[in-house]
C-alpha cells in the first residue's frame, strides 16, 4: 500500500499510456510487493521503525487502544506515513517493509490472529486492497494527502471528469453531467500560477476591454497555463466567413489584415475546426488527411503538437479558433490539457460576453451624441440643407470608417436623384468644404444608388468590380478605384427621401454591423433632412411673403396725387351735422368720406401728438384696403366710424382718451379686406384664413390689416406715443374688433346685462369697461337698423345682395343655403328683419341706452324701424295667403290667430339668425 502513480495507472486510466505504466513497469512493482510481503517482522515494527511501513492491526490488537487503522494514535498531529513514495517502474534499492493491513481479508481468509502473518505477493490482489480502501476511506485521503504530487491529482482529476463525461455520452443523458464536471474541474484545479494570470488578464481587459484584444490576452493565458511553446490566433469574419490572423504587438496594436482562410475550405487545421467546431489534440497535423495543410506557420514556428479549439460566443456563432503548439521534442497535449483550456474558456466567454457589450455601448453613445448634435445644429443654428448634408455625410464617414461619401436627394417629381454635394471625401468638413457645388442629377434606377431609391432596400457590395450593375466609368474619368460599397436608404413617413452611399472601407469590407449602426443613424438622418426641407421651404415662402407683402403695400397703398390733393385742403374745416346720429353718408363721395374720417379723428384728438400727413396717407390706405363688395365697403367702415364719433362726441366723459382712440380707429377698420362672406362660409369653404385664424376669423383679419397698414412707411399715426400707450392702444382696437364678431355679442350682452340688473356696474372697474366697449362697437356696427327709414330700406338691399351672393356660392358649391341668403325666398326679408331686429339689435340698443343715456336716438330709430318691418312683413304675409286662395275673415278670433301666427314666425326667424350668429357673423 505504500505505492502510489504519478501516471495512468489502474482502472480510471485513459488513452496512452506513457512508459511508466508498461507491462514492465507492472512487473516490477509486483516484485516488490512481493518482497515487502515476504520480509520478517514483528508487532512493534511499525511503530519503532516509521520509515519502513505502516503498522498492522495486530499490534492495536494486543491491547493498544490508541492505536487506529493505519497506525495512526487518537491524539497524535501526523499519522505514521512512509517517507516516500516508489515511484512506477523504479526499482527499490533496499528491501520493502512488509505491509500487514488490519481486518485485510487474504484470498478469502480474514487475519484475526495476534500476530499478524506476512502477506504473500500472491495474496496481495487489486480486489482485496480495494475492498481495504473502500472500507477505511479516511487512511485513503490521509495517505493521499501527504504522499501524491499536487500535479499527479490534478492529472487523476481531469482523467475522471474525461471519464465522466464519455460515460455521459455513452449514456444517452444529454450532456448532463458535463457542465457540473466541468465546473467541479474548475474548483480542484489548482495551477500555482493561475490566479496571478487571471489577475494579469483582468488588468489588461480593464484598459483596453475589446473583443480582439480579450481574445489576445485569452489565448496568452492559455499558452502558459498548459505549457505550450506558442499560440496563433483567427478571429472569425462572419460577414466574408473568412478566419483572419490576430497578432498584437508589445505596444498594444492589433493587426488582423495579413494571413486568412476560408471558415468551411477544411484544408487548414483551423479551418476545419471552425467548420467543424471540434476541438483537435494532434501531433504533426500535416499527416492528418482531414486537414491537408496542416497549420499555416507550421514551418515558421516548428510546429509538431497541435492543439486548436474553437472559441464561442454566447449567442452560439464562432468568435475565433484558437491554436497551442509544442515544438518537437516536447511533449503532446493530453485531454487535461484540452480541459485546461475549457475551463479558461469559461471565464474568457463571461469576458468575451462583457466586452461586446462595452463596444456596442460605446458605438451607442458615439452615435446617441452625434444625434444630439445633429439636433442641436438644427433647432439653434437652424443650418441650411448643404451645411447639413456636410455634417450628414462626415459622420457617416467616421460612422462606418469609409473613404467617401455621397447623398443624393430624390426628386419626386421628376423621378430623379440629385445631389449638390457629391463624392466627398475624409479631407473635406465644415472647416474645409468642398468647393464644387455643381448639382448632378440621374434617373432613379440609374446604378446603385438609383436602384436602392427605387427598391428601398440596403446594398453591401464587397467586391464592386464584381458586380454587374456598378458602373466604372467615373473609376475609369477620375482614377479612383472603388472596392466595396455600402448603399442606404432614407426615409421619412415610409417614404424614400434620399441614398446616403459609402465607398470603400478603411479596413476590409463593410460588415453587419455597420449597416445596423447606419440604419439607426438613418432614422434620425430622415428627420433631420426632412427639417431642413422644411426649413428651406418655410425660408422661400417668407422671401416670398415680402414680396408678395412689397406688391401688395404699394397698390393697396394711397397714391401719391391723393395725398397731395388733400394736403392742399383744410382738412380740419368744421362739417355740419356729421355729429348726428343720424347722419347720412350713403350720397357722399369716397374721397369726402376720407376728408370727413379725417376731421371727426381731428376734432376728437386733435393733431399736437399725431402728424397730419400721417394720419391723411393712414385714411387714404384704409379707404383703399375696403373691397367692392355690396355692404362691408368703405361706405360701411366710414359709417361705423361715424356712429362711433358721435356717441364719443355726445358723450366725453364715458370714455378714457386711449379708449377713445381705440374706439374710433377700430370702428374704421373693423372690416378692412371683407370678402362679402361670413366667418362659417370661410370655414366650410376651408379658407386658407380659416386655417389661420379658426375663431372669429375675419375679425382677426381685419385686425391684422390695421396692423400692417400701421406698420407701412409713414402710417403709423401713433408714432408720437409712448411705448405703453401703444401697446395698450393697439390691444384695446384688437379687442374692439373681434367685438364685431356677433358669435361673441350674446356672452358680452348676458354678463353686461347681469352686471346692470345686480347693480354692480362700475366704470373704474377695467373688465366692466371692456364690456361696455364691446357692447358700444356692436351697437354702431348695428348702426344701419337706427338710421331713418330710407337709409334703412337702402342699406338692406345692399345687405341682402351680399347675403343672396354668398348663398349663390354655397349652391354652387353644393349645399342649401339659409332662406335669408337664398335669392328665391326674397318675400321673406321682411320676416328676417323683424327677427333681427327685435332679436340682437333692440336688445343691444336697450343695454347701451341704460349706461350712456345720450344713445336714446339710435334705440328709437330701431323701434321705428321695427315697426315699419312689422307692417311689411304683415302684409307680404296677407299677400301670400291671398295668392294660396286662404284668406281669412276680419274677425276678432281672426286677427287673433294672425297675430299668433306673426310672433311664432319671429320667433323662428330670430332663431335662424342666432344660430346663424353663432355660426359666423352675418355682415348687418
Amino acid at each position: 500500500m505504500g505505492l502510489v502513480c504519478s501516471g495512468r495507472c489502474g482502472q480510471d486510466a485513459v488513452g496512452p499510456e506513457p512508459t511508466a505504466h508498461t507491462p514492465t513497469a507492472r512487473r516490477t512493482t509486483d516484485k516488490a510487493i512481493a518482497a515487502a510481503a515476504a520480509a520478517p517482522h514483528t508487532p512493534n515494527d511499525a511503530a519503532a521503525n516509521p520509515d519502513r511501513g505502516v503498522r498492522g492491526e495486530g499490534s492495536a490488537a494486543k491491547g493498544d487502544s490508541n492505536q487506529v487503522l493505519g497506525g495512526v494514535r487518537q491524539g497524535e498531529e501526523e499519522a505514521v506515513m512512509p517517507a516516500r513514495t516508489l515511484m512506477v517502474g523504479e526499482s527499490p534499492s533496499h528491501p520493502v517493509p512488509g505491509i500487514v493491513a488490519p481486518g485485510l481479508a487474504v484470498n478469502g481468509r480474514n487475519n484475526m490472529n495476534s500476530h499478524d502473518l506476512p502477506l504473500t505477493a500472491e495474496d496481495m490482489t487489486g480486489e482485496a486492497v480495494g475492498q481495504y480502501l473502500r472500507a477505511h476511506p479516511e487512511f485513503l485521503e490521509s495517505w493521499l494527502m501527504e504522499q501524491v504530487e499536487l500535479e499527479t491529482l490534478e492529472r487523476w482529476m481531469i482523467r475522471r471528469t474525461q471519464r465522466d463525461k464519455q460515460k455521459s455520452l455513452e449514456n444517452d443523458t444529454n450532456g448532463k453531467i458535463i457542465r457540473k464536471t466541468s465546473l467541479s474541474r474548475w474548483k480542484f484545479c489548482v495551477h500555482a500560477d493561475k490566479r496571478k494570470m487571471l489577475q494579469e488578464l483582468t488588468s489588461s481587459l480593464y484598459v483596453r476591454p475589446n473583443k480582439p484584444h480579450v481574445l489576445w490576452e485569452l489565448t496568452r493565458c492559455i499558452s502558459s497555463a498548459v505549457n505550450a511553446d506558442g499560440c496563433n490566433l483567427y478571429l472569425a469574419d462572419l460577414d466574408t466567413n473568412t478566419l483572419r490572423r490576430y497578432v498584437e504587438s508589445k505596444d498594444g496594436e492589433g493587426d488582423s489584415t495579413g494571413w486568412s482562410c476560408g471558415v468551411m475550405g477544411g484544408e487548414w487545421l483551423c479551418g476545419w475546426v471552425a467548420s467543424s467546431r471540434q476541438a483537435v489534440r494532434v501531433t504533426y497535423p500535416i499527416t492528418d488527411p482531414r486537414f491537408p495543410k496542416g497549420c499555416p506557420f507550421a514551418e515558421e514556428q516548428d510546429v509538431h503538437h497541435a492543439l486548436v479549439m474553437a472559441v464561442m460566443q454566447s449567442d452560439g456563432e464562432l468568435a475565433a479558433v484558437l491554436e497551442l503548439y509544442r515544438r518537437r521534442g516536447s511533449e503532446s497535449f493530453h485531454t487535461e490539457d484540452e480541459e485546461i483550456v475549457n475551463s479558461y474558456l469559461v471565464w474568457g466567454g463571461i469576458a468575451l460576453h462583457y466586452a461586446e457589450l462595452y463596444h456596442s455601448m460605446v458605438k451607442q453613445r458615439t452615435l446617441n451624441e452625434f444625434i444630439l448634435s445633429v439636433v442641436k445644429s438644427i433647432f439653434q443654428d437652424m443650418v441650411s440643407m448643404d451645411t447639413l448634408i456636410m455634417k450628414v455625410m462626415n459622420f457617416a464617414q467616421r460612422l462606418v470608417n469609409a473613404d467617401r461619401a455621397s447623398l443624393f436627394l430624390v426628386d419626386s417629381k421628376n423621378k430623379q436623384l440629385y445631389a449638390r454635394i457629391f463624392d466627398m471625401g475624409s479631407e473635406c468638413s465644415e472647416d474645409n468644404p468642398q468647393q464644387s457645388f455643381k448639382e448632378i442629377r440621374f434617373a432613379i434606377g440609374t446604378g446603385i444608388a438609383g436602384i436602392v431609391a427605387q427598391n428601398g432596400e440596403v446594398l453591401n457590395i464587397p467586391d464592386a468590380y464584381a458586380d454587374p450593375r456598378f458602373n466604372r466609368t467615373v473609376d475609369q474619368l477620375t482614377g479612383y478605384v472603388t472596392k466595396s460599397i455600402l448603399c442606404m436608404p432614407i426615409f421619412i413617413r415610409g417614404n424614400v427621401i434620399g441614398v446616403m452611399q459609402m465607398v470603400n472601407k478603411a479596413s476590409g469590407v463593410f460588415n453587419k454591423e455597420d449597416e445596423e449602426s447606419f440604419q439607426m443613424f438613418a432614422i434620425y438622418c430622415g428627420l433631420a433632412l426632412h427639417h431642413a426641407k422644411l426649413y428651406d421651404k418655410i425660408r422661400r415662402s417668407e422671401q416670398k411673403y415680402k414680396v408678395a407683402l412689397e406688391v401688395l403695400s404699394y397698390h393697396n397703398s394711397c397714391s401719391d396725387d391723393e395725398l397731395d390733393v388733400l394736403q392742399a385742403e383744410n382738412v380740419t374745416k368744421h362739417i355740419p351735422g356729421v355729429d348726428d346720429y343720424y347722419f347720412c353718408a350713403m350720397n357722399l363721395e369716397d374721397m369726402t368720406k376720407v376728408r370727413h374720417a379725417i376731421y371727426m379723428f381731428v376734432d376728437l384728438f386733435g393733431l399736437s401728438r399725431f402728424e397730419k400727413d400721417c394720419l391723411i396717407r393712414f385714411t387714404l390706405t384704409v379707404k383703399k384696403n375696403y373691397r367692392r363688395v355690396p355692404y362691408h365697403n368703405w361706405t360701411h367702415g366710414f359709417s361705423v366710424a361715424n356712429a362711433m364719433y358721435a356717441i364719443i362726441k355726445h358723450n366725453p366723459k364715458s370714455f378714457r382718451p386711449l379708449e377713445c382712440l381705440a374706439l374710433f380707429i377700430g370702428s374704421l377698420c373693423h372690416d378692412l379686406d371683407h370678402r362679402g362672406k361670413n366667418n362659417k362660409f370661410m370655414l366650410e369653404t376651408e379658407s386658407p384664413l380659416a386655417a389661420i385664424y379658426t375663431t372669429s376669423t375675419l375679425e382677426h383679419h381685419h385686425f391684422n390689416q390695421t396692423v400692417t397698414i400701421l406698420q407701412q412707411e409713414g402710417h403709423n399715426i401713433f408714432g408720437k406715443l409712448t411705448s405703453t400707450e401703444y401697446k395698450q392702444v393697439l390691444g384695446n382696437i384688437k379687442h374692439c374688433i373681434l367685438a364685431t364678431d356677433l358669435a361673441l355679442f350674446f356672452p358680452n350682452k348676458e354678463k353686461l346685462s347681469q352686471l346692470v340688473h345686480d347693480g354692480q356696474f362700475d366704470w373704474d372697474n377695467a373688465d366692466h369697461r371692456l364690456l361696455i366697449e364691446a357692447i358700444a362697437m356692436t351697437a354702431c356696427d348695428l348702426c344701419a337698423s337706427a338710421k331713418p327709414w330710407e337709409m334703412q330700406a337702402e342699406t338692406v338691399k345692399v345687405i341682402f345682395e351680399e347675403f343672396y351672393e354668398q348663398g349663390d356660392a354655397e349652391k354652387a358649391a353644393g349645399k342649401n343655403p339659409i332662406p335669408m341668403m337664398d335669392r328665391t325666398k326674397v318675400n321673406e326679408q321682411a320676416e328676417s328683419q323683424v327677427g333681427f331686429l327685435s332679436g340682437i339689435c333692440i336688445p343691444c340698443y336697450e343695454l347701451l341706452h341704460k349706461l350712456i343715456p345720450n344713445t336714446k336716438p339710435l334705440l328709437e330709430g330701431c323701434k321705428s324701424n321695427l315697426q315699419t318691418w312689422k307692417k311689411i312683413a304683415d302684409e307680404k304675409r296677407k299677400e301670400s295667403k291671398n295668392s294660396d286662395g286662404e284668406g281669412e275673415e276680419e274677425t276678432d278670433t281672426g286677427i287673433e290667430e294672425v297675430n299668433e301666427e306673426e310672433e311664432e314666425e319671429g320667433v323662428e326667424a330670430l332663431q335662424d339668425i342666432k344660430d346663424e350668429c353663432v355660426d359666423g357673423k352675418t355682415g348687418t
